[in-house]
């Protein structure tokens, strides 16, 4: 289908600036990309000021004709508006363009309930889809209010219409949401399993297109479809990982974040995004290369921070700066600068998930992250004991080991705190 692409401007805004200090530019380029993402024909895509929202219309009345005029000439038979419309907006337009009109939140919506590959995929996406359209029924049955008048209870055709799909919606989305409570209790049943093991969780979080997926792939040896696409991933992925000292780990790859993403999404993927509320350490990865890195890295903290995750709290944040073998020598070493200057805990990580530099300490940090606070131990095991050097090795992070004179072997392992008491009793140190 061919699409007009319309990113509105406040032209109350400095020159060149969108919402929330974003480029403009970029915002053009992100709105092309999500349109892309869902495989429409861009017949035309514009920067559109904007003076003052309309109640009726939001654009102005000159605007709004001189678009009309654009999407006829363009043949186009969709007009996605960059920003979020209301019901009664998205009418009028509609009626004026003589096009389908969606707004942000609505192509989202599309592109998500497209790319979901698994049934809780599907159940999130189609329960935020139906409380999205659970408001815009009006739009759809407006002609039919009109058919004929009535008195008290005897409503028109239209009005019973209304009051019948808004019904069917909300019994929909009550068994949707009874479904995600199963989702959900599976999901926590499974991190109950692995606290017992207990392998620590990493979640990688991001931008969408930032890199997550190529990363997770580099990191984990899966196959994560990962390409140069908006949401290219939208189920999430679960990989074991040995760190370089062989702590295991389980690296969740998560779905990507964007500016304004639309809240009913949020807290429709909460089940999903619980795996990062629950990790012990989040991986933010950042596209190094893009020209509004700051922006969006402010937009993944804020909706970080809407999901109860501390942005500040560095322990448990690590900061990678991706692909930096798309930027020149200068930049490289303008970057390397900047985190040579930042603290150790919240010094970021340069890395290129699609070459591999970078990644070894990545890990490193990683582990570093996942093994603060933990104890080191020195025990005293019969060499010939194979069992209890097997269960140190399953349950503990095993940092060296060696005969020493009297042919007893002298290990030293990591352990959490939380099993300290377990492997004393074990391992009851030597009278």
């Amino acid at each position: 289908m061919r699409v007009v692409v319309l990113v509105p401007n406040s032209t109350r805004r400095p020159a060149g600036q969108g919402a929330g200090g974003r480029g403009i530019e970029a915002r053009l380029e992100e709105a092309i990309g999500l349109a892309k993402a869902i495989g429409l024909d861009i017949a035309s895509a514009g920067i559109v000021p904007l003076a003052a929202i309309k109640p009726a219309t939001f654009f102005g009345k000159g605007k709004v004709e001189e678009i009309a005029g654009l999407v006829r000439a363009v043949e186009a038979g969709l007009v996605f508006a960059d920003c979020a419309l209301s019901p009664v907006q998205q009418r009028n337009l509609e009626k004026a363009w003589g096009a389908k009109v969606v707004d942000r939140t609505g192509l989202i919506l599309e592109i998500f309930g497209e790319r979901a590959r698994t049934r809780e995929g599907s159940l999130q996406v189609e329960l935020a889809h139906l409380n999205y359209q659970k408001s815009r029924l009006v739009r759809s049955w407006t002609h039919l209010e009109r058919q004929r008048g009535g008195f008290g209870f005897l409503g028109g055709p239209g009005e019973t219409q209304i009051e019948a799909d808004r019904r069917q919606i909300a019994d929909r989305i009550r068994r949707i949401e009874r479904e995600l409570e199963g989702v959900k209790r599976t999901r926590e049943l499974h991190r109950v399993n692995r606290r017992r093991v207990p392998y620590p969780i990493v979640a990688i979080v991001g931008y969408t297109n930032a890199g997550k997926s190529t990363l997770f792939n580099r990191l984990t040896a899966a196959s994560v479809r990962a390409e140069d696409l908006l949401f290219a991933t939208l189920d999430p992925t679960l990989r074991a990982v040995d760190l370089p000292h062989g702590t295991r780990a389980i690296f969740s790859d998560t779905v990507g974040f964007i500016s304004e993403l639309p809240t009913l999404l949020i807290a429709a993927f909460r089940a999903t995004l619980e795996e990062v509320i629950e990790a012990d350490v989040i991986v933010h990865v950042r596209d190094a290369a893009h020209g509004d890195a700051e922006a969006q890295a402010k937009d993944v903290a804020a909706i970080l921070s809407e999901l109860g995750v501390d942005a500040g709290d560095l322990g448990r944040l690590v900061e990678v700066w991706n692909k930096i073998d798309l930027i020149d020598r200068e930049a490289r070493e303008r970057l390397a600068n900047i985190a040579a200057r930042r603290e150790k805990q919240s010094r970021p990580v340069l890395i290129s998930a699609a070459t591999g530099e970078g990644i070894a300490d990545l890990l490193a940090t990683i582990e570093d992250r996942v093994t603060a606070g933990r104890a080191t131990l020195a025990l005293d095991l019969d060499p010939a004991d194979g069992a209890a050097l097997s269960w140190l090795h399953r349950q503990c992070e095993v940092l060296s080991r060696r005969l020493d004179d009297n042919g007893r072997m002298a290990v030293t392992v990591r352990v959490d705190p939380s099993r300290i008491g377990e492997l004393r009793r074990r391992f009851p140190p030597a009278a």
